[in-house]
């Protein structure tokens, strides 16, 4: 569904976002209007990720007409232009505008590969995974920063930023061990925030269905080599279901220092959120409550030269309080982590190529009533704003990286080779070794072949290991989980319309699920075996690029992905509660069109097949009877009337008010509509 670059173009930047330590891929230059973009390379950390300001460059692309220019990356050293191996998806500013999403996730059920099951409105809890893999697989970062949660992957889409501070969202599907580290399992997802080109000013208020209310406002800020970008948001709502109510709220800062010898930028966050959690967790308590907030802070330094050093460090925070019968304290939870990383990465081109190589010392660390090893009572720490509560458990583990990488374009062919090297207190004192290679040829005439095999692992989240309650148990004992990725494919591209074709096979070794050996039983985590193959084929056509500006029609897409697995240890389980509940087919599809004068209209229908099952539940009582997760379909709508410094709107989500369910028997929404205004404002 996402539109590619169609020709080649100069070395040149992306106005939005240059060489600042965010953006995913920096390597090969690509314009991009629609969103999928090839790359050559898999390897960086974010120590490596990358945007690069500057010149801009020149090309006859689809993009030119509608977008800023994008250069996008996925390598530590950056190579020639559009030399691509691997495929890097991006939902670009365009798609945000015309999509109406509430939130991150929204926008990202649109792309093929990627679920997102949700559990409540907006955003408010969702799983997202790629592949067929499960919520704990990803990695997320925010400008290039990594902000995964080590408590558990539940949490890990709790952004501090709205869709209207989102200049790109890149999604990487594949092992990217070499690009991100240890835990980049089953691919990677990088939200890239708004660049400030000039003072500014944004406000947006919008309110609608279930009681639904909320406002946001940034500012924008530029001097002479410095930019200040500061922005918040708020939403509550009454939920779209029983016991959903919401309250969010999130506050940014993105600043930035360019000169001639060093580029730099950092970046602070808080994401807080209270919330009605249904049937969240346990459809035998649907009284649930949870609060979580994020806070963090990150900052990046590039120098340039004939060799470029950049060194990164970042904090993360993130606190969890968890009811499972709302104000009361039976099986009540509190949890805090707190995540520190430093990294440095380095690169240099010579004669026969781009070589790069990179370190990173990540420390990740928990206090809970719940989760890790008893304290002590001596050593019980208190629980800010909870009187007469403990942290009684902890928990560290520090994880260690190192990684090597060179790349050569030759001709028609790229080849790009590396390795990462990772110990982890957790596990022993050794290293591991996780190597990968791309390869892409491109025999002309707008096709390309690529082929790709990488190895990853990733460690078992806190809750994996130590979660206990009324329905769940975890293990100590669990294994790191481990991949052998195959990927192959080839693209096709004009002027106005691409085809994208890629199949790929995962074979993993202690893969971790929660699981049920009985209907009496709970779920408890363990480790099996499992292949996972699947195909993915998407097309996009930009009609105003063929037929003219004033066609009504601007711009279509289709997307449809297909994913079988394989359990392989012959261990029967009676249910499985994520990695044997994957979505088996997936359709999405898009049409944006003109009304008349500057009023217009975009639809998205998504319709989805989910493999597994799920507990029926009587009365809150277990029945013991599994039903099948049926497939369905959701209609969506945005209705905008936008002038060059306001815009007015309305959306409707689930147009057609199908009921479905993404996750157990968590009953999703019926339609939720919204209206809503914007201004922009230069200063």
């Amino acid at each position: 569904m996402f539109k590619q670059q169609v020709k080649q173009a100069q070395p040149g930047t992306f106005k939005r976002f240059s060489r600042k330590n965010y953006a995913l891929l920096t390597c090969f230059h690509r314009q991009v209007r629609i969103g999928v973009l090839t790359v050559a390379t898999l390897g960086a950390t974010q120590s490596a990720l990358a945007m690069n300001p500057g010149k801009g460059f020149a090309g006859d692309t689809i993009a030119e007409q509608n977008l800023r220019e994008a250069t996008i990356t996925a390598s530590r050293a950056k190579i020639a232009a559009d030399k691509a191996a691997r495929v890097v998806s991006v939902i670009t500013r365009d798609q945000i505008e015309r999509a109406g999403a509430t939130s991150v996730n929204d926008l990202l059920k649109l792309t093929a590969g990627v679920d997102v099951r949700q559990r409540g409105g907006f955003g408010v809890q969702s799983d997202i995974s790629i592949n067929g893999g499960s919520f704990d697989q990803i990695t997320v970062l925010l400008n290039g920063v990594p902000i995964n949660n080590p408590q558990t992957g539940h949490l890990v889409s709790d952004f501090p930023v709205s869709p209207d501070e989102i200049e790109r969202i890149e999604i990487l599907e594949g092992a990217a061990g070499r690009l991100f580290g240890s835990q980049a399992f089953s691919g990677a997802i990088n939200v890239v925030t708004r660049k400030v080109v000039k003072n500014s000013l944004h406000a947006d208020v919008a309110a609608g269905s279930y009681g639904t209310v909320g406002g946001g406002a940034n500012i924008g800020l530029k001097t002479e080599g410095f930019t200040h970008f500061l922005s918040g948001n708020f939403t509550r709502s009454d939920g779209g279901t029983e016991n959903s109510a919401f309250n969010l709220g999130n506050a940014f800062y993105n600043g930035t220092y360019k000169s001639h010898d060093i580029h730099a930028s950092w970046q602070t966050g808080l994401a807080a959120k209270e919330y009605g959690a249904n049937t969240f967790y346990s459809a035998a308590y649907p009284d649930q409550w949870e609060s979580n907030t994020r806070i963090f802070a990150s900052a990046k330094a590039e120098t340039q030269g004939k060799v470029h050093i950049s060194p990164q460090i970042s904090w993360i925070r993130s606190t969890d309080h968890f009811e499972l019968i709302h104000r009361s304290s039976r099986g009540e939870n509190f949890h805090r982590n707190d995540v520190f990383s430093f990294s440095v990465n380095a690169w240099t081109a010579w004669l026969l190529g781009r070589t790069a190589i990179g370190a990173e010392l990540r420390s990740e660390n928990i206090l809970s009533s719940n989760l890790g090893r008893p304290l002590d009572s001596t050593r019980y720490v208190k629980i800010n704003g909870h009187k007469g509560n403990f942290y009684t458990h902890n928990d560290h583990r520090t994880d260690i990286n190192y990684f090597i990488e060179h790349s050569v374009v030759a001709g028609q062919f790229t080849f790009s080779a590396g390795m990462l090297a990772n110990r982890n207190t957790a596990v022993d004192e050794k290293f591991r070794l996780y190597p990968g290679i791309d390869v892409s040829y491109r025999p002309g005439n707008g096709f390309r072949l690529f082929a790709s095999w990488n190895k990853a692992m990733r460690l078992p989240t806190f809750t994996d290991l130590y979660y206990k309650s009324p329905t769940q148990e975890g293990n100590v004992g669990l294994k790191p989980e481990k991949v052998s990725s195959v990927k192959i494919g080839t693209e096709w591209r004009n002027s106005w319309a691409e085809v994208l074709l890629q199949g790929y096979y995962n074979h993993g070794t202690s893969m971790i699920d929660w699981v049920m050996f009985s209907p009496e039983d709970i779920y408890h985590s363990a480790n099996f075996k499992l292949d996972n193959l699947g195909f993915s084929v998407n097309a996009a056509a930009d009609l105003n690029n063929i037929l003219g500006a004033d066609f009504p029609v601007r711009r279509v897409s289709l997307a449809y992905a297909y994913i079988y697995q394989d359990k392989k240890d012959g261990k029967g389980v009676y249910r499985s509660n994520y990695a044997m509940e994957y979505l088996r087919h997936k359709l999405a599809a898009t049409l944006d069109h003109k009304i008349v004068s500057h009023l217009s209209a975009s639809w998205s229908l998504l319709w989805q097949k989910r493999e597994g099952t799920y507990i029926k539940y009587s009365g809150g009582q277990n029945t013991g009877i599994l039903k099948n997760y049926p497939s369905y379909a959701l209609l969506n709508l945005k209705v905008n009337w936008k002038m060059p410094h306001y815009e007015i709107y309305a959306t409707a989500d689930n147009l057609t008010a199908r009921k479905y369910r993404d996750f157990g028997s968590i009953v999703q929404p019926r339609c939720w509509a919204m209206v809503g205004a914007k201004i922009d404002l230069d200063l």
